[in-house]
């Protein structure tokens, strides 16, 4: 465990002087299975709903939008659940439409479950595809004007493409009770380097490593402190997620369970942003805006992106069993 936890220590902060532009959650706590496949199941209830919406780069180009969906549940100690996500970039609407499904497994390592390893799977398809006749090109300008009419003389071999994709990944959580427990874990998806190139020129997708670190502090009776980080990376990519959030449990009248939450974090030479959210007994709303401040700002306006997020469980009812004792006729 030591070991395992120094490699997780030291994988956030190596390479941390690059930025990454991959597909990316600022509220990366509130999409878990995007994060990591062995949270399928990791969570009180029955079954989980997460949405999740992001609008990027609005002022500088055509937005780049992300939409993703998640359901999943448990079987005793089996977690499984399906997430999808749909990504959409540029004037030639390049999407990337991907489909998982994830298993993870309980391991108790004491009686009392206050340590529990995780390791889980996922594997599915994943499919890009970029509209040619909404790019322009040089061909098209006739040396006075640009004409959108005039051919290209581009020839295109494909302009979709689809492939399989594996990934694994591990948890550790240690946890006193619901307001005092530390859960970290690592995950690399992509294992088998798919070919995603639209020519006959194979480009394999690199491996998507992450590592995370997430804690929940009881400050008083109201109050908590949850402090986490997040280092991805993929090929020459990096991208370190450092902040926290405080979370502040609201009276309410009849008593039903709700929460405020209000972070501040930080994304390794890019962006800040600020995040809310809102419990009410089992949904949860979220919202965060990122401030752009790299080098992107003369045309960002420091404006970076907005993104959603809902989650919903649902907890089935467990009606007591009562066992009455019958009493003979004769008595």
């Amino acid at each position: 465990m030591y070991k395992f936890l120094s490699v997780l220590f030291f994988s956030f902060f190596i390479e941390c002087t690059s930025i990454a532009q991959d597909i990316h959650w600022s509220q990366y706590n509130d999409n878990q299975l995007f994060q990591n496949p062995a949270n399928a199941g990791h969570f009180e209830g029955d079954y989980r709903f997460i949405g999740n919406y992001r609008d990027q780069w609005r002022s500088v180009t055509v937005p780049f939008n992300t939409m993703a969906i998640s359901v999943d549940s448990k079987y005793k100690n089996i977690g499984f659940g399906v997430s999808m996500f749909n990504d959409q970039a540029g004037d030639g609407r390049f999407r990337t439409v991907e489909v998982q499904g994830n298993l993870s497994y309980a391991i108790k390592l004491d009686n009392d479950s206050a340590h529990v390893i995780r390791p889980g799977i996922n594997f599915g398809m994943n499919h890009r595809q970029i509209n040619w006749n909404a790019l322009y090109f040089d061909a098209q300008y006739t040396g006075y004007v640009f004409d959108p009419a005039a051919p290209t003389f581009e020839s295109f071999q494909n302009d979709r493409k689809t492939n399989a994709n594996l990934g694994l990944g591990l948890i550790y959580e240690w946890k006193r009770n619901d307001r005092f427990k530390v859960i970290l874990g690592t995950s690399a998806f992509n294992l088998n380097r798919p070919n995603q190139g639209f020519y006959d020129t194979e480009i394999r997708r690199a491996i998507r490593s992450n590592s995370f670190i997430k804690g929940t502090f009881k400050l008083n009776q109201n109050w908590d402190i949850i402090p986490s980080a997040q280092y991805s990376a993929q090929s020459v990519y990096r991208e370190l997620i450092i902040g926290a959030s405080g979370k502040y449990y609201l009276n309410h009248p009849k008593k039903t369970y709700a929460a405020l939450y209000g972070g501040l974090w930080y994304r390794n030479r890019d962006a800040a942003y600020i995040s809310f959210g809102y419990d009410f007994s089992d949904l949860f709303v979220g919202i965060s805006y990122d401030i752009n401040f790299s080098k992107l700002v003369p045309a960002s306006n420091a404006r970076g992106g907005i993104e959603f997020a809902v989650r919903y469980i649902i907890k089935k009812f467990k009606p007591k069993r009562i066992l009455h004792r019958v009493c003979p006729d004769y008595i």
